[in-house]
């Protein structure tokens, strides 16, 4: 049997006649009146009694009506059962990104965008590991790099990324900042170990140092901050989250070549979803506005002033 039909057999004998149960459908009233006698002669049975009155059930309608009833329950369940497995399977955006990157700026974006589209879910993966969109491992990621090289996903740029050496205050008081590699002797260096391949002005420090010179190594930007700031010595420090850090002062400007990018990258069956290609356009030139004016602040705000007189600051 067409469970629309039994539908309709439902709604005509709860309204009483086909014109209530078109309105109560949606349908017209003879639409509804031909699938009655469809069902009917289906079923090779008389289901209502036809008068100036309307429809009224016949006792075989009335036995039949608890077991259909049954049947519209199950339908029901079976109706929400998919539409829960769809808003699961559609509405999470599972993103991947380096720690620093779910700062209080992508927190601020994301519930920017969560307030206009409250049904979509996110799972946020904190990752330094590059993690494979097209085998499903993650739907969206952050990711720090000269280019996106995989051709099978479909990236954005976001920003330049500008790291540059930076020392705790405190060092900067007790022994000064070089100016330029020339003046590096004498000074003492926190890097990172193993070397990122997109932290190039890493490389660029030990290139310029001796092994002596280094008086602690860590394999993630927070540790290796954290040391910074603890004053141990100087180090590279990405400039737009060096303004999480207000005790951390700058050395010079970031060397030539020294330069990567940020992108947001999916996978093709990612972005075939439509909530995901929503939150790549929301999120993509909100996030460049917001790291620029991080980048900008931190430039002026964490400039040494060896006076002791405190950096310009927005207020």
């Amino acid at each position: 049997m067409n469970w629309s039909d039994i539908r309709v057999f439902l709604s005509v004998c709860r309204e009483g006649s086909t014109l209530a149960a078109s309105k109560k459908l949606g349908m017209s009233q003879p639409t509804v009146a031909r699938r009655i006698d469809a069902l009917e002669h289906q079923l090779g049975l008389v289901l209502f009694e036809r008068d100036t009155h309307g429809f009224k059930p016949t006792l075989t309608a009335k036995g039949l009506l608890p077991l259909v009833e049954k049947m519209e329950q199950s339908a029901d369940e079976v109706e929400a059962a998919v539409t829960r497995a769809r808003k699961s399977r559609t509405h999470a955006i599972r993103i991947t990104a380096p720690r620093r990157n779910f700062s209080p700026t992508f927190s601020a974006i994301l519930s920017e965008f969560s307030s206009k589209y409250p049904d979509i879910r996110f799972e946020l993966i904190a990752s330094y590991e590059v993690l494979d969109l097209v085998a499903g491992e993650a739907d969206v990621a952050i990711r720090i790099a000269h280019k996106v090289t995989d051709e099978r996903l479909i990236c954005t740029k976001l920003t330049d990324v500008k790291a540059a050496l930076f020392a705790s205050r405190g060092y900067a008081d007790r022994h000064g900042l070089p100016s330029c590699a020339d003046e590096f002797p004498g000074h003492s260096f926190v890097v990172y170990d193993p070397v990122p391949p997109t932290m190039l002005l890493n490389r660029w420090l030990l290139a310029r140092i001796s092994p002596d010179q280094i008086v602690a190594q860590a394999s993630d930007a927070e540790s290796v901050t954290t040391s910074i700031d603890a004053g141990l010595g100087i180090g590279p420090v990405t400039i737009a989250f060096a303004s999480d850090y207000p005790s951390l002062v700058r050395c010079f400007d970031p060397p030539p070549g020294t330069d990567v990018s940020s992108w947001l990258v999916m996978s093709p069956e990612a972005y075939r979803r439509p909530e995901v290609r929503a939150f790549a356009a929301f999120f993509a030139p909100r996030f460049r506005t917001a790291y620029k004016a991080m980048r900008e602040k931190a430039m002026v705000a964490q400039a040494y002033h060896p006076n002791h007189e405190a950096a310009p600051r927005d207020k």
